[in-house]
């Protein structure tokens, strides 16, 4: 009896997903555990494997949508498969990285990649030749406000020549979005507030340290950290923020679980820090640096996109100088963060140029009252501007 490869669960809600493609061509000689095919689902992208060792006969094509529990494919393990090439034994001397594959760290990769550079040309300036986010930045030439110029992830659109319209169909991804941003809109008496912050403090904090920081736990010191630090410290003096809404009961949870927008090719997605409030610094950074190549690669879980209390999204990685981001039900509350921009303004009564951000707070009226929400961003604010706070938490 022929093996039968299913569409597998993903996850709670989700029936269906489509076949986005197959790994394995109809006829090929497959091992058993050995991906086959992509399944796209509303949420995630996920790798079927195979049942079985045998040849694989394909039952349903490419871009069709198909149930969960579905049959996709039969293994006949009848045919005899090859056993897999020996693994050559270990050199005992060790090699040094090639100029093709040269030690990088995690953030530095992420940038690399996302901005299409070609890590064989960039000089490493950390210990061992190690190449940092900051070499990778510094490859791509600077912008007017000194940052590395933002490289979009998502793929442009591409339009057949001599066509004046082309139609193309939404992925069950992109299908997704669309009906959460409505349903958001929709479901949510959505009020947005707005601040800016001085990020003197934090620059100046991450000059004298990054080099120990990234030496100590190989990875870079960046901004991130710091938001979610504050976040964290905001939601715990406004737990309303961080609560939900079921039905006639509000919902206060006592946990800190941070959502992190990201830009893939397939569309935005929010992936999940787990109990951002247990997380060091290096501990946010090296997890926002996985998510993010998780992200990229389409190897989110759905347990990586659900139990978010709250969400922080980065529009200023792309030059937004204000925005005003939309909730991520049932979350009651989202961040929004800018790009960084040298103005005039007034500190003791003196006009002194500082790099400031402008900061905005999406919130649902329903449960927020527009006092909390005003004084939930002025509390992120002072923690931004003074970073010594968050490291002491007081």
């Amino acid at each position: 009896m022929p093996a039968e490869i299913k569409v597998p669960s993903f996850g709670e809600s989700i029936t269906e997903g489509v076949l986005a493609r197959w790994i394995k061509k109809d006829g090929e000689v497959v091992r058993r555990d050995e991906p086959v095919a992509e399944m796209e689902s509303e949420k995630a992208t996920s790798e079927v494997r195979s049942p079985a060792s045998g040849r694989l006969k394909t039952t349903v094509p490419e871009g069709q949508t198909v149930p969960v529990g579905a049959v996709i494919a039969m293994i006949d393990e009848s045919v005899t498969v090859p056993a897999a090439a020996p693994t050559a034994a270990p050199v005992a001397t060790a090699i040094a990285p090639s100029k093709a594959e040269p030690a990088m760290s995690p953030a530095a990769r992420i940038h690399a990649e996302s901005r299409g550079v070609d890590p064989g040309r960039v000089a490493g300036s950390g210990r061992g030749g190690r190449i940092i986010k900051e070499d990778v930045l510094a490859s791509t030439g600077p912008t007017s406000n000194g940052a590395a110029t933002p490289v979009p992830a998502s793929a442009p659109m591409v339009v057949r020549s001599g066509a004046r319209e082309v139609r193309e169909r939404m992925s069950p991804m992109r299908q997704r979005i669309a009906a959460r941003l409505l349903e958001s809109q929709q479901s949510t008496a959505s009020l947005t507030t707005f601040n800016e912050a001085d990020m003197t403090g934090i620059n100046e904090l991450r000059a004298r340290y990054k080099d120990k920081f990234k030496e100590k736990h190989g990875i870079g010191l960046g901004f991130m950290s710091f938001f979610v630090k504050a976040a964290v410290e905001a939601l715990k003096a406004f737990p309303a923020v961080n609560a939900r809404i079921d039905g006639s009961e509000v919902v206060y949870q006592n946990f800190y679980s941070i959502g992190v927008a990201v830009s893939t090719p397939k569309g935005l997605v929010v992936p999940i820090l787990k109990d951002a409030d247990a997380l060091t610094f290096a501990g946010v950074e090296a997890g926002i640096a996985a998510l993010a190549v998780k992200a990229r690669d389409g190897k989110l879980t759905v347990d990586d996109l659900q139990g978010g209390t709250f969400t922080i999204t980065n529009g200023g990685v792309f030059g937004s100088m204000m925005s005003t981001p939309i909730l991520n039900p049932p979350q009651t509350g989202i961040l929004g963060m800018h790009a960084i921009n040298k103005r005039p303004v007034v500190v003791n009564d003196q006009i002194v140029i500082r790099p400031m951000m402008y900061l905005a707070l999406t919130y649902d009226h329903r449960l927020i009252d527009g006092r909390d929400a005003v004084q939930f961003l002025v509390r992120i604010k002072e923690c931004v501007e003074n970073p010594e706070r968050l490291m002491l938490e007081v």
